[in-house]
């Protein structure tokens, strides 16, 4: 009890004010949202919060978004990869619920011969989230998966370490680890488009605007009236996840 430290007190000051300072200067640099600078330097994005709605009963699973998305932020085009994409859903009359996905829908949807009579089939886009209580956020050891100000979950690809934690963590399957990089990637709204005013590549494409897109917080948003008239759910939302992609026409099959 009465043993002198090992270190001296004033020893061990001196090397903990040595050290601190190269912890914030690191901390102080961690700014993610500086690769991912705003095309138009007008562009805040304290001022914006960006939802996503997707209307089920306009989907005809023609996998055109699937497709943009592909091209528009250079998505591998192996059949495993995919920032959204198109399920498939037959509910026959008795016995499980049918789902599938080929090719995330984009090459369209082979027919499929039911055991039993089929009650109805519909198409269900899915992609990331961008929940606002986030686990891949919660989970990345590192911080290269973050919120950005303008409620947009993204990935920094320059302090991603390729762990998957994120990924295990997704309840909604929208990660992948791209074959090259080697690191995290999934949906990004397609930023590099909303911070200049454009729609994301999904929603721009869709033929019968099954996709809605704007300002939560804007009252003449498409997605603000999108919300007020339907009656809209979340997926899992007994998770807590809080996401910010909403669905109408979508049923309790739907996952």
């Amino acid at each position: 009890m009465n043993q002198p430290p090992k270190m001296p007190r004033r020893e061990f000051l001196s090397n903990v004010a040595a050290t601190v300072p190269s912890w914030l200067l690191f901390l102080s640099a961690f700014k993610p949202e500086r690769l991912f600078a705003q095309e138009s330097e007008k562009y805040d994005p304290t001022k914006h919060n960006y939802s996503m709605g997707v209307d089920i009963r306009k989907c005809i699973g023609c996998g055109r978004c699937a497709d943009a998305c592909k091209t528009e932020n250079h998505v591998p085009r192996e059949p495993f990869f995919f920032r959204t994409w198109v399920e498939r859903y037959v509910i026959p009359v008795e016995g499980e619920v049918y789902v599938d996905s080929p090719n995330g829908g984009i090459d369209g949807f082979p027919e499929y011969k039911a055991e039993s009579e089929t009650l109805r089939t519909f198409f269900v886009p899915k992609l990331c989230n961008h929940c606002e209580n986030a686990p891949c956020v919660q989970v990345c050891p590192v911080g290269a998966t973050f919120t950005s100000q303008d409620g947009v979950v993204l990935v920094d690809a320059s302090y991603c370490v390729g762990c998957r934690y994120c990924i295990q963590a997704c309840p909604y399957g929208a990660r992948y680890l791209h074959p090259t990089t080697k690191v995290a990637d999934k949906c990004t709204f397609c930023y590099h488009r909303i911070t200049k005013g454009d729609l994301p590549a999904c929603v721009e494409v869709c033929p019968t605007q099954a996709r809605v897109f704007g300002e939560r917080n804007s009252n003449s948003s498409p997605i603000r009236r999108f919300l007020r008239f339907n009656d809209v759910k979340v997926l899992k939302s007994y998770l807590n996840t809080r996401p910010k992609v909403y669905y109408a026409g979508a049923d309790e099959e739907v996952r």
